[in-house]
């Protein structure tokens, strides 16, 4: 059956929305009706090579739907179930997931080199980051989905599948964020407004937004932003201001660059945690000397998807969303169709922030 789809030709070439022919589920398969997907920077990071995929894809990471069909041996999803796509999905065999360590499996995206379906010119697609959301319908391992919790509307529960768990974790899982203490959040994309959120909920006594664009304050100040920063050479110096001059306990950076993973460990005060959610190409060199690593005494870690595990978080979200407390529409800027996704990519590249969702 033919379905639309956003094809990525190649590395560096533009999206091409074109038909392509799924097959029907396999064994231990999901065909899924997608609801919406999320446009994520990461599909660029895909697109242009910083993140290496197999090519030709479907990109689309962050997505949900509902179930049409399942393949034999699926028992845990039913046709006409409402379902999260999640694009890393845990092995429980390798070393990271017998740690507990889910977010770092080994095996995550060995669905990724997979052939899934093909163009209607009979060229073999993989499936971007395993789960191929840019499509009117998808067919993922039964292992890449999730019931969406009872109360969260379809369309805002693909927002769950990486903007969310990836700054809600980035606070609560690797910063840890505790009552009364102050946040700095890098990016006021997609992740970095969840965070904000996060920062919120944790209970933070000041959360200031850090972004190259003076536009998105509003948008940082609803998502619980109590102070906003337009990044300059002077970003840090200004924290420490806003902070009875010590920099803020927790400073997350949601960007990938290096001047503002730079930014966000000078902006931290001593002592205090560093977290980094972007994702940076390795043409992004970060310096420290090794006095100042003494000096501070500051702890700086990396992040991936939040450190969560999709299925303990997902209730713990749908709790949040339900008490009011958690709002998936503040991440949305626009609501687009399949065919707004190159313009999306473009905004993107052009600094405009929050999430473009499309809505099938």
């Amino acid at each position: 059956m033919a379905v639309r789809a956003a094809v990525l030709p190649a590395v560096g070439s533009p999206l091409e929305i074109t038909g392509i022919d799924l097959p029907d589920p396999g064994p231990g398969q999901v065909r899924v009706r997608l609801a919406a997907a999320g446009v994520c920077h990461s599909d660029l990071s895909l697109s242009d090579g910083t993140m290496r995929v197999p090519v030709p894809a479907v990109l689309g990471h962050e997505g949900a739907g509902t179930v049409v069909a399942v393949g034999e041996g699926v028992a845990h999803i039913a046709p006409g179930d409402g379902v999260v796509l999640n694009w890393a999905p845990s092995c429980g065999a390798c070393h990271a997931c017998s740690l507990g360590e889910v977010w770092l499996c080994a095996n995550a995206l060995g669905g990724a080199a997979d052939v899934y379906a093909r163009t209607t010119e009979g060229i073999d697609l993989h499936p971007g980051l395993n789960v191929a959301a840019f499509a009117e319908e998808t067919v993922v391992s039964a292992s890449c989905v999730l019931p969406v919790p009872d109360g969260v509307p379809l369309t805002d529960a693909a927002l769950l599948g990486c903007a969310v768990l990836t700054g809600y974790g980035a606070v609560h899982h690797s910063a840890r964020v505790r009552q009364g203490e102050t946040v700095a959040v890098f990016g006021v994309g997609g992740v970095g407004l969840a965070a904000l959120q996060a920062a919120r909920i944790a209970g933070a006594s000041k959360i200031v937004a850090v972004d190259v664009s003076a536009g998105k304050e509003e948008l940082a100040r609803a998502a619980g932003a109590t102070d906003y920063v337009v990044a300059s050479d002077a970003t840090a110096r200004e924290i420490r201001g806003l902070t009875g001059k010590q920099g803020v306990d927790v400073a997350v950076e949601c960007a990938g660059r290096a001047v503002s993973i730079r930014a966000a460990w000078d902006s931290t005060r001593r002592g205090g945690r560093t977290t980094v959610v972007g994702i940076g190409g390795k043409d992004q060199q970060v310096t420290f000397n090794a006095l100042e690593i003494f000096h501070w005494g500051r702890t700086l870690s990396g992040c991936v998807y939040g450190n969560s595990d999709p299925a303990q978080d997902l209730p713990v979200l749908a709790e949040h969303i339900r008490a009011g407390r958690l709002d998936l529409s503040a991440l949305v800027t626009e609501r687009i169709s399949l065919d707004g996704i190159p313009a999306a990519f473009e905004n993107m590249l052009a600094g405009k922030g929050g999430r473009s969702l499309v809505v099938f």
